[in-house]
């Protein structure tokens, strides 16, 4: 089997990822998207039985997967589901149509209708752009005038994903949040983000502890999953103090280097078995 690595620059999680590779013998091939150059009509990529994507730019993973489905080659993730986690309008409303547990979502197309679905929701409330990661640009807003001033700044930037307001409403946390991990139709684990700060991701300073995976966060993830089209995804879910599991966000290239040592699976591993149960044809030590 031949596996293709479609990667940006090589973090932690990529150098994990090939070294899980490069210890059970497997053949495969870096595709540094920086200098990728696509054909429409001429598949250059028939060589690969299986292309796993772990850029860091959403647009041209998503391009990159939409083009490769099209050739038919079998890739990790499929582009429907890096498509919906990719954009927080379309999770949430994948979410929504499945009937799993979220936070009020409210979507504005103007500063003003903004306003009024703010006021509407009851402050504090969370503005988040629809397509970020790594809790950027997050803006947790507790009045009108905050809300005035964080959408004035907004409007002034002027680009397309911040013309667009997707306002959800502010959860009490009990100071933490889950990290949960699913692999094709398994929970294979998962951690508490513990942080004083309302935004828990650890790439913000939040520290990781082991979280158990119950039958309750199972079933709310694996939930999670199929209704954004499954694969190897994170569900970032929160403990609502009067509605118990509700799922936040839905991650499709996911992070996981802070996630190993707390919870004792190798996540790199576990991908690694998916990837070679996805491509075509066998793997030779898998």
């Amino acid at each position: 089997m031949k596996i293709g690595l479609l990667v940006s620059r090589i973090r932690v999680e990529e150098k994990l990822l090939m070294k899980e590779l490069d210890s059970r013998g497997l053949d495969y091939e870096r595709i540094d998207d920086r200098e990728l150059i696509f054909e429409l009509g001429n598949n250059t990529f028939e060589r690969f039985d299986v292309v796993v994507e772990r850029c860091i730019n959403h647009s041209r993973a998503v391009y990159a997967l939409k083009i490769l489905e099209g050739w038919g080659i079998p890739t990790v993730n499929r582009y429907g589901t890096a498509e919906v986690c990719g954009n927080k309008i379309l999770t949430s409303t994948a979410l929504q149509q499945a009937g799993v547990p979220q936070p009020r979502v409210k979507i504005a197309f103007t500063p003003k209708s903004a306003i009024e679905a703010m006021e509407e929701m009851g402050y504090p409330v969370v503005l988040k752009p629809g397509v970020g990661s790594w809790g950027r640009l997050l803006s947790k807003i507790n009045d009108r005038e905050a809300a005035e001033t964080v959408l004035e700044h907004k409007e002034l930037l002027g680009t397309y994903h911040h013309s667009i307001f997707y306002i959800q409403e502010y959860i009490k946390k009990p100071g933490r949040d889950i990290r949960a991990f699913v692999i094709g139709d398994e929970t294979i684990a998962a951690i508490y983000r513990t942080s004083p700060h309302w935004i828990t991701n650890t790439s913000r300073g939040g520290e990781g502890s082991v979280c158990e995976v119950t039958p309750e966060l199972n079933e709310i993830c694996l939930a999670a999953a199929k209704a954004v089209g499954g694969g190897v995804v994170a569900i970032d879910v929160f403990e609502d103090p009067e509605r118990g599991l509700i799922v936040n966000e839905v991650n499709y290239t996911m992070e996981f280097r802070n996630s190993i040592e707390p919870t004792g699976v190798n996540i790199p591993g576990r991908i690694v078995d998916y990837v070679l149960a996805t491509g075509r044809g066998e793997a030779k030590d898998a």
